[in-house]
């Protein structure tokens, strides 16, 4: 009998994966409950497993005082010297409890216990064996969905993946086989709940060191990685090796590597950004392929920069949404604020027209041949100030009322006399310049102008400039 019973615990404790004294203790419990309900007692009912022996001892516990006030769960003196000689004052004592008449009770009540015990310790093992793999990636096998989540099989247990969490790109059906990250890990009353993400930016990275061996042995560092899941994702790389190129070797011979990644997030597009120290060259980089003119930094405490572009740049460079630049955004850690060069331009020039204030060349209102009643139908048309004017064309005045060609033409002319001519290049405008010489107020709000080389293209080489495209 006691070898059975060893071996059973052994069986169990094997099958489970819970240790054997769980089992033991859950036994004890039973035992406890068994002669509780047979004897139907009050006493202090506790129980041993003795594994030399195989057998389990249930016994009361009585503590010895010198007057008893409750003998359910006290013992005299005198008593317990009948007892043994040795026993003493706030000594206890163990009454043993006859097990043979338990019989079926026992074994009844021993394997509810045991099955809720064992069904505790699988819970307990599971939660701390998945709280230690937060942020780590799990195969797993699509099984069913529950209103907008979606229930995984992963292995030991099953794990969900909230609506919150997928990609607005995917749909799952039963048996499907994909990979995702442990986000969290829930101790609920039925047991822990594993939540899994597809859309978190880690399961990026753990694709990346699962792919690129260059970045599992740290070669290749990842400094950050953003997503939008499904739609595109930016990452930035270092290398600790100067003969390694991180961009080249996260892309891959002919992009194997990461087209790889690709294929798990099912298309997702993702742009490799070289990683710098220096705040210019990163956002130049993970700007591109959109061409920068100029970058400002507005506030560093506060992380604030503005980046000015070629006016054909504008779209590239904001992206389909503002996706491009909210991504970028992410990356840096920096609020970025985009404006074509010629915004910027007119912005300036505005701000120089309030700083000057009125003037004979300086207003709509000074100029040759403006009364009231013109200066009134000139607003009227959205002209506001010379600059809005001196780039109007002669047949776009020609359509205000009472205003005819030859008149349009002498107050596009005094207009253009009045406001800094343009060199009429492509080139963006030289916004250091207007800075330097006027004082407006984005020169004392801006601390430090910076601008990229001129026509320099961002420091990917021809594998990231045909990764940025994917």
């Amino acid at each position: 009998m006691s070898n059975l019973l060893s071996q059973s615990i052994e069986q169990i404790s094997r099958e489970k994966g819970i240790t054997p004294e769980i089992i033991q203790e859950a036994l004890e419990d039973a035992m406890v409950a068994a002669a509780r309900k047979y004897f139907k007692t009050e006493e202090d009912l506790q129980a041993r497993y003795d594994p030399e022996t195989g057998t389990i001892d249930v016994f009361a516990v009585k503590k010895i005082v010198e007057k008893v006030d409750d003998d359910v769960v006290e013992m005299s003196l005198e008593e317990a010297l009948g007892v043994d000689e040795t026993f003493e004052l706030d000594d206890y004592v163990e009454i043993p409890k006859p097990t043979a008449e338990l019989g079926r009770i026992a074994a009844q009540t021993a394997k509810q216990v045991i099955f809720q015990k064992v069904r505790e310790a699988e819970r307990e093992i599971i939660f701390e064996e998945f709280s230690g793999q937060l942020g780590q990636l799990v195969n797993a096998i699509v099984r069913r969905s529950e209103g907008r989540d979606i229930i995984f099989d992963i292995g030991r247990t099953e794990a969900v993946l909230p609506y919150s969490e997928q990609c607005q790109n995917e749909e799952y059906k039963p048996g499907d086989r994909v990979r995702a990250v442990i986000i969290k890990v829930h101790r609920l009353s039925r047991g822990p709940q594993i939540v899994v993400s597809r859309s978190d930016p880690s399961l990026l990275i753990r694709l990346f060191e699962m792919e690129i061996p260059e970045v599992y042995d740290s070669t290749v560092v990842i400094k950050n990685a953003v997503r939008e899941g499904g739609e595109r994702a930016k990452v930035a790389v270092a290398s600790n090796d100067d003969a390694v190129d991180p961009v080249g070797a996260c892309v891959g011979m002919k992009g194997s590597r990461i087209n790889a990644v690709i294929r798990e997030l099912r298309g997702e597009k993702i742009d490799i950004i070289k990683y710098s120290d220096d705040i210019v060259d990163y956002t130049t980089n993970a700007l591109n392929p959109a061409r920068i003119s100029k970058i400002l930094i507005h506030d560093p405490e506060r992380k604030i920069l503005e980046v000015i572009v070629p006016e054909d740049q504008l779209s590239l460079a904001i992206g389909r949404k503002g996706q491009n630049v909210r991504l970028a955004s992410k990356l840096l850690g920096w609020e970025i604020n985009i404006k074509s060069a010629e915004e910027k331009k007119q912005e300036i020039l505005s701000q120089l027209e309030k700083m000057s204030g009125p003037s004979e060349a300086g207003t709509l209102a000074n100029l040759k041949g403006v009364g009231e009643k013109t200066l009134s139908r000139l607003r009227e048309a959205g002209i506001e100030s010379l600059q809005d004017l001196a780039s109007k064309s002669v047949e776009d005045l020609a359509e205000i009322p009472r205003l005819g060609k030859k008149t349009a033409q002498q107050l596009i002319d005094q207009a253009k006399e009045s406001v800094p001519s343009s060199s009429g290049s492509e080139s963006p405008p030289e916004v250091e310049t207007v800075q330097a010489e006027d004082q407006t107020e984005e020169a004392a709000s801006a601390e430090e102008v910076l601008e990229p080389e001129a026509a320099s293209e961002p420091e990917a080489d021809s594998e990231e400039k045909a990764e940025n495209k994917t």
